[in-house]
């Protein structure tokens, strides 16, 4: 009787996604597409269905195009309000990946130093055994260590980056600096105080002034929970039982380097088509973009300023990146050789989101002979 029931609400959910009345679901595509479009509906329905997600947005790119965006789904359950295209979600991890456009973007114009010290900029961050350099911060191989779970999900109200760094400034480091590749949290805070030192300006103003303003990403805000943002989606999480329920509040603006940013799938291509496309960062700098760097045992990093650097088995090359954090996920995948772009975010907390974007990118992608 359950699985007959689950199957009802898939086809139930597959039907209405299969209206392409853009006045009601606010879908833009392209009808050049339109048979790979629906096996991407589907697939999305699907992940949805299964995943009790309330509300996502897909949005994919060919050819610098955007050939299909579409808010499926209730961005506000209590209220009854449909996800739309520019409806704005927590993006998690992906945060850095705007966070590093502005640092590469800091360092082109001289104002930041990769191989200065941490206590260059601020001095009044305690020396450890061994020293930490600005570029150990942006390639997470400073030996910091990760937030645990319980700070994830502080309630605390904490408003600014510098404070931020009390939870972790004190302890010793998990490794050499330089010696291992571990993602963290605290790298890109800690990164982004030293970017409003070397700017002079609040951290918000600086990524405002470098990537969110000067390349119009007109969707993507850093999230406050004490201000009105129009457009903000609700936020949801699981109880002991696994039922999906409201998220708890949590205060993001000490964590906004990192992962603090609201954004929507629209925007999340555009990234993905600045990284692979765009001459606002200089030739000397793109050269670099997705090289790995090297650690001090000789072996390359798995992470290239933030992507991860895959091939898969035709031999096709793959820049991605997954984001989580309390009450949304996103990830974003790139094939630069065929140029498709292809984004996701949603209003659940999932770690590790196991998204369907390769998936949906095979539809895009030529056919194995």
């Amino acid at each position: 009787m359950k699985q007959g029931i689950q199957i009802f609400i898939l086809f139930f959910v597959l039907v209405a996604l299969t209206n392409c009345d853009k006045a009601e679901n606010d879908i833009l595509y392209n009808k050049k597409y339109i048979d790979e479009i629906k096996q991407v509906r589907k697939e999305v329905a699907y992940y949805m269905q299964s995943n009790f997600i309330p509300g996502a947005q897909i949005a994919i790119s060919k050819n610098g195009e955007m050939i299909y965006s579409e808010g499926i789904g209730l961005a506000s359950k209590d209220l009854e309000v449909k996800a739309k295209r520019d409806t704005k979600f927590r993006i998690g991890s992906l945060s850095e990946m705007f966070t590093t456009i502005a640092y590469l973007k800091m360092v082109e114009d001289g104002k930041l130093i990769p191989d200065s010290t941490v206590q260059h900029y601020l001095p009044e961050f305690p020396q450890k055994r061994l020293p930490v350099k600005v570029k150990n911060l942006e390639s997470h191989t400073s030996g910091i260590r990760e937030m645990n779970s319980k700070e994830r999900n502080s309630t605390a109200i904490n408003f600014t980056i510098k404070r931020g760094l009390e939870t972790f400034k004190n302890d010793e480091l998990m490794a050499p600096p330089g010696a291992f590749q571990k993602e963290s949290r605290f790298n890109f805070n800690l990164l982004g105080a030293v970017m409003e030192e070397a700017a002079g300006k609040p951290f918000h103003e600086v990524l405002e002034d470098y990537v969110i303003d000067t390349l119009d990403f007109e969707n993507t805000v850093h999230d406050n929970m004490f201000a009105t943002i129009t457009g903000r989606s609700d936020f949801y999480g699981h109880n002991f039982i696994a039922q999906v329920v409201n998220a708890t509040s949590i205060d993001l603006r000490w964590r906004l380097p990192s992962d603090g940013l609201l954004s929507t799938a629209e925007d999340l291509v555009k990234l993905g088509n600045i990284y692979l496309n765009s001459d606002y960062l200089n030739a000397a700098t793109r050269e670099k973009l997705f090289q790995p760097d090297t650690l001090s045992n000789g072996m390359p990093s798995q992470f290239a300023n933030g992507w991860i650097v895959l091939h898969d088995k035709t031999g096709n090359t793959i820049y991605g990146r997954e984001g989580y954090v309390h009450g949304g996920s996103s990830a974003l995948l790139m094939y630069p050789d065929e140029q498709l772009v292809i984004a996701m975010t949603t209003n659940l907390t999932q770690e590790r989101a196991n998204s369907p974007l390769f998936k949906i990118a095979d539809f895009f992608l030529p056919e194995e002979e």
